[in-house]
């Protein structure tokens, strides 16, 4: 099993920003990206992320992209909030666009526990809908292992890897049983046994 690792998710970015045709930072050029998901009413995928990773969010979310999945990024569709306020505004607008996705993708980097919000997503999601939360680790180095906090060991994790024809594939895995990462994102309830 592989993980995604930083420097993936850096390069993403990059390509993304190059991309784009005004040369941003991070931040700016999710925030570029309003205007072509604010019309959307569904995700396949909220991604909950601390607000100090910005460009291994954007490159994540562009991973996601490319994978065929919508994905929901607080201050990327909704550029208004402000994550560094816990109030009742900013909790009940989350609370729509959690309801909003289909799965939840939990982002852990060393910066994921120093977040106000993402155990609340997290917690608030593994309620409304149990079998959609998995975790994406961002490691160093693909083969590094992933030791987070505790609570993560109870969520499927996603990892890169391969069939035994060679062909490479992004799966989401738990303990006897795995899913593409296509299938998850869009609500798939249909886990396969090892």
């Amino acid at each position: 099993m592989a993980y995604f690792t930083k420097q993936e998710a850096r390069r993403a970015a990059q390509a993304s920003v190059n991309r784009s045709s005004r040369a941003f930072n991070a931040k700016g050029r999710l925030t570029e990206s309003l205007e072509s998901t604010s019309s959307n009413t569904r995700f396949d995928v909220f991604l909950s992320h601390s607000i100090d990773d910005a460009e291994l969010v954007l490159g994540v979310k562009e991973l996601l992209e490319e994978e065929g999945l919508t994905v929901y990024v607080d201050w990327d569709t909704d550029k208004h909030l402000s994550r560094d306020k816990v109030n009742k505004e900013t909790a009940e607008l989350l609370r729509v666009r959690l309801r909003q996705s289909k799965s939840l993708i939990y982002i852990a980097t060393d910066n994921s526990s120093n977040s106000k919000w993402m155990p609340w997503e997290l917690g608030f999601f593994d309620g409304y809908r149990p079998d959609g939360v998995a975790v994406l680790p961002l490691l160093d180095s693909e083969s590094e292992t992933f030791v987070g906090q505790e609570y993560l060991s109870l969520y499927p994790t996603v990892s890169k890897g391969q069939y035994t024809d060679g062909k490479k594939d992004i799966f989401v895995k738990k303990y006897g049983a795995w899913k593409h990462l296509k299938g998850f994102g869009q609500g798939s309830m249909d886990w396969r046994g090892y």
